[in-house]
């Protein structure tokens, strides 16, 4: 059965603090998954709403949603690796045809486009907050029992390969964001010290 999330509260409503000891939980312990072992099945329409949805309630400053979606999956998302593939091939760059393993395995894209819009909030803001947008699509699909990894190789930096996926200019791919089923657990990884990445101020 899928998820039901609350219906969306209205403009102005009132949205009270509550404490949400789960959502600690599963923050301290959430850990992607690789690429390589998702496989299906993947987020079906609803859970892929669902995820989208949770993605776009990021902080946003100035409410000026600077990104939008692009969703690959089936033949399609076929059709956009093999055309990435022939345009590596055609330059003799093998090794970047070999990585897009990562994005051939999963069943599931969805490409977050960083999209500036004219405006006084600055573009490092407008940046980030399409960073935050794929740290909340993230989550969502780990909560929803998915795998999921956040990536970004060469083709999210390289100008024909953006137009491949429909890029306009000046838009910008802040992460392709892989989900699947994973085949075996992911492992925990090295943690930074947390202690020792942190000052405090002191007049």
């Amino acid at each position: 059965m899928p998820h039901r999330l609350p219906a969306a509260p209205e403009f102005g409503q009132a949205l009270p603090l509550r404490t949400v000891p789960e959502v600690l939980d599963f923050l301290a312990l959430r850990r992607s998954t690789s690429a390589v072992t998702l496989a299906e099945p993947a987020p079906d329409a609803d859970d892929l709403a669902t995820i989208l949805r949770v993605a776009a309630r990021a902080p946003d400053h100035g409410k000026l949603a600077p990104w939008r979606f692009v969703i690959l999956e089936g033949q399609a998302k076929a059709e956009f690796a093999r055309r990435l593939e022939s345009l590596a091939l055609s330059r003799g760059d093998n090794p970047a045809a070999a990585k897009l393993g990562k994005l051939k395995a999963p069943p599931l894209a969805v490409a977050v486009v960083s999209s500036i819009r004219g405006s006084n909030i600055p573009e490092w803001e407008q940046l980030l907050s399409a960073g935050a947008v794929c740290t909340n699509l993230l989550n969502a699909a780990l909560a929803l029992g998915y795998g999921c990894n956040w990536i970004t190789d060469w083709y999210s930096y390289d100008t024909e390969a953006t137009a491949i996926l429909g890029l306009s200019g000046g838009e910008r791919v802040a992460g392709f964001m892989l989900m699947g089923t994973p085949s075996e657990p992911p492992l925990e990884r090295e943690r930074p010290d947390v202690a020792a990445l942190t000052t405090r101020w002191e007049a």
